[in-house]
Parts: structure tokens; C-alpha cells; sequence
């Protein structure tokens, strides 16, 4: 990502992603959504980055997991999971369907599990 800049689109996404957040954890009183607003805050460089191997590595079969930056493709998935992220790379998202897992962006993971129930935060 070094070189590439973010669009003024991009820029809002983020804050607009980062206030809902944030609202939630106070209207929901989950801090699950607190601790994924402060990890999104960080600057994009500082964002974690995470190799489906990792994931894969630090998650169980069913899980529903979070990571707070990109997914990238390398290494596969031995079990079916839901992964919420702010950006996939290609081979990710191909990996990612053909080993029957889903991936999905955390905007949609809010309006599915508000409360945050049974979501993990990857940040390794």
C-alpha cells in the first residue's frame, strides 16, 4: 500500500464506519465495537493486514471473525468461517468462497449482529 493514496471517498467511508461503530458500542453497550473503532482509527498504514493462513490459524470452524484492515490471499482456509473486513484482496475473495466460507464488509456485519454476539476481533 506504500504509494497509493486514499480517496476523500474512501476517508468517509471509514469515519461514517468508525461513528456507527461507535454508537453502537454506547447504544449496545458492546465493547467490541469500541475496540474495532479504535483499531480503525489508526492510520491506514498502522492498519493490521492479515494472511488467510493467520486467520485460519487463530479462528474455529463457524466462527464469525473480524479483521481491522485487509485480508490477503495467501495460504487457504481448513474451515468455513465468516470474515468481516474494510477491504479483501482478489485471491482472498476467491479463496475465501472457494473453501465455502463468506466474506463480507463490517457495515454488514453491523446490521446482522448489532449486539456483536459471538464476533472475534483478529489482530495478529
Amino acid at each position: 500500500m506504500a504509494g497509493r493514496k486514499r480517496t476523500g471517498t474512501q476517508d468517509l467511508r471509514m469515519k461514517s464506519l468508525i461513528f456507527n461503530l461507535l454508537k453502537l458500542a454506547k447504544d449496545k453497550k458492546t465493547n467490541i465495537w469500541k475496540k474495532l473503532a479504535e483499531e480503525l482509527s489508526k492510520p491506514a498504514r498502522s492498519r493490521r493486514i492479515a494472511n488467510l493462513s493467520q486467520i485460519d490459524r487463530y479462528s474455529t470452524n463457524g466462527e464469525i471473525v473480524v479483521i481491522p484492515g485487509k485480508v490477503l490471499g495467501s495460504g487457504n482456509l481448513s474451515h468455513k468461517l465468516k470474515i468481516a473486513a474494510p477491504a479483501f484482496s482478489s485471491s482472498a475473495l476467491k479463496k475465501i468462497g472457494d473453501s465455502g466460507s463468506l466474506a463480507i464488509s463490517i457495515e454488514e456485519l453491523l446490521k446482522e449482529n448489532p449486539k456483536g454476539t459471538g464476533v472475534r476481533i483478529i489482530l495478529e
